[in-house]
């Protein structure tokens, strides 16, 4: 019988809020030795998620997108709202302001082989899990699933 996601999830994950100071969610990350936190609300629904790669525009910094002067009109070679909020996270001081809104998700009755193909597909290192609430109840993380998998070759 193939495992879900239950058998292999980390359950009870630590969670954070979105008014959350960002400087507790990293001392959390550094200390814990994870690289994401699901971000709930205060009945614990699911509202974000920050991950390292969310911090990285806080110590990177942002770079103008490129524009060209054509009749006294500027002309964007990149879109400007992608910087806008590339800048907004950068000088974020709280989790709200640098999260990931509508992180990806699964349920706990999937199979591992659904959550490997969800996490490669849309090149995610960890999926929330909820029950059919909405309530964070696990998170499962691609080491999780190369554990398991190590684990079935004993």
């Amino acid at each position: 019988m193939p495992k879900t996601v239950a058998d292999v999830m980390s359950r009870d994950p630590i969670v954070v809020q979105a008014q959350t100071p960002l400087k507790e969610a990293i001392q959390i990350l550094a200390e814990r030795h994870i690289s994401g936190l699901p971000v709930v609300d205060e009945g614990g629904k699911l509202v974000g998620i920050i991950s390292e790669t969310d911090l990285m525009w806080q110590e990177t910094g942002v770079t103008p997108p490129a524009y060209i002067m054509f009749l006294d009109s500027v002309i964007y070679l990149k879109n400007p709202a992608t910087y806008e909020r590339d800048l907004h996270k950068a000088l974020g001081q709280t989790v709200g302001e640098v999260m990931s809104t509508n992180p990806i998700t699964i349920s706990p009755e999937k199979t591992l082989k659904e959550a490997a193909t969800l996490m490669h597909d849309r090149s995610v290192h960890r999926l929330p899990v909820l029950d059919s609430t909405g309530q964070v109840i696990g998170i499962l993380t691609r080491g999780d699933i190369i554990r398991a998998m190590a684990a079935s070759q004993d």
